[in-house]
């Protein structure tokens, strides 16, 4: 099993730098790049909030907070990123094509023996190993949002992956504090998605045939089963864009209808309303600057949003 001290995240959106971040803070040299220089400059400026912030209240220690930034660089290009890697962590659109271009080009600038891990939460890695001359070094390495919150990480080791690469990954997501689960074949959506797509099944069903408002079904999804925030007021935090790529990727696999965004969700994506990010999406998110406050429906301060 190879050691891992530098990491390469790609892609510096919500999940790529929260878990640049946790790379960071455990210890390892991180390097995060993104296509997009203003997405790049917004991720470093969430570092330099976020920890002076968890200083302040007492979660970690001012050297901690100073050996973390230290350990996180943003950088231009893919190139500058992953010279040197070790491990390359890719967080970027739910898109096939893009990913196997991604990994096509990870392969010549990255080290020949860094592992290439996709945080894809469907797509799976036996779809982009062969963009690369490693395929036994390409997996699924799959965080959970919030990426600095959630402990499980998902490792998917499909028919191409060495033991050592799937070995490798595990180790680094305890070193990371996560909690790692193995999946030991590849299954589209994986464990934790596959379940959460069941119930989101079921509360479309049963909001776009008028059984119950969205959020009612969220409240009872709360205080019935225990989860911390219902289905609606999820696809909010995850995007409703996300929602939508991850459906019509899989509709395009598949040919089959039933494989297809729901009409709501298909709604708000052409409306551009996709949840926190934009300030609406099933529910407003109001404060000084129209954007997400990252309120939960079950403490009365979001507004549900026009929906139909």
């Amino acid at each position: 099993m190879s050691a891992v001290e530098r990491i390469c995240v790609v892609g510096a959106g919500n999940m790529g730098h929260q878990i640049a971040l946790c790379a960071a803070m455990a210890g390892f040299k991180v390097k995060c790049t993104d296509v997009s220089a203003g997405i790049l400059q917004r991720a470093e400026q969430f570092v330099e909030t976020y920890l002076p912030g968890r200083v302040k209240k007492g979660r970690l220690t001012e050297e901690q907070a100073k050996r973390a930034r230290a350990n996180i660089t943003f950088v231009p290009t893919l190139e500058i990123a992953a010279a040197g890697a070790d491990l390359v962590i890719e967080a970027i659109s739910e898109k096939l094509s893009l990913k196997r271009q991604v990994f096509a080009e990870l392969d010549h600038c990255s080290p020949p023996h860094a592992i290439l891990a996709t945080n894809s939460s469907f797509i799976v890695s036996s779809e982009i190993a062969d963009a690369t001359r490693r395929p036994g070094q390409v997996l699924n390495m799959h965080f959970f949002n919030p990426a600095l919150v959630m402990k499980v990480v998902e490792v998917v080791q499909g028919p191409h992956v060495a033991d050592t690469s799937a070995a490798t990954v595990i180790e680094v997501a305890k070193q990371m504090g996560k909690t790692p689960v193995l999946l030991k074949r590849e299954v589209y959506g994986f464990l934790v998605n596959r379940i959460l797509g069941a119930i989101n099944r079921e509360a479309f069903w049963l909001y776009e045939r008028g059984v119950a408002s969205l959020e009612d079904i969220d409240l009872a999804v709360v205080n019935g089963l225990g989860h911390p925030m219902g289905p609606f007021r999820l696809m909010d935090l995850t995007g409703i864009d996300l929602a939508y790529d991850i459906g019509m990727e899989r509709f395009r696999e598949t040919g089959d209808p039933t494989d297809r965004p729901p009409p709501t969700v298909v709604a708000k994506f052409v409306k551009g309303e996709f949840g926190e990010k934009t300030g609406r999406g099933f529910y407003e998110y109001p404060d000084e600057k129209g954007r997400a406050s990252g309120t939960c429906p079950a403490d009365g301060q979001t507004r549900p949003s026009g929906h139909g």
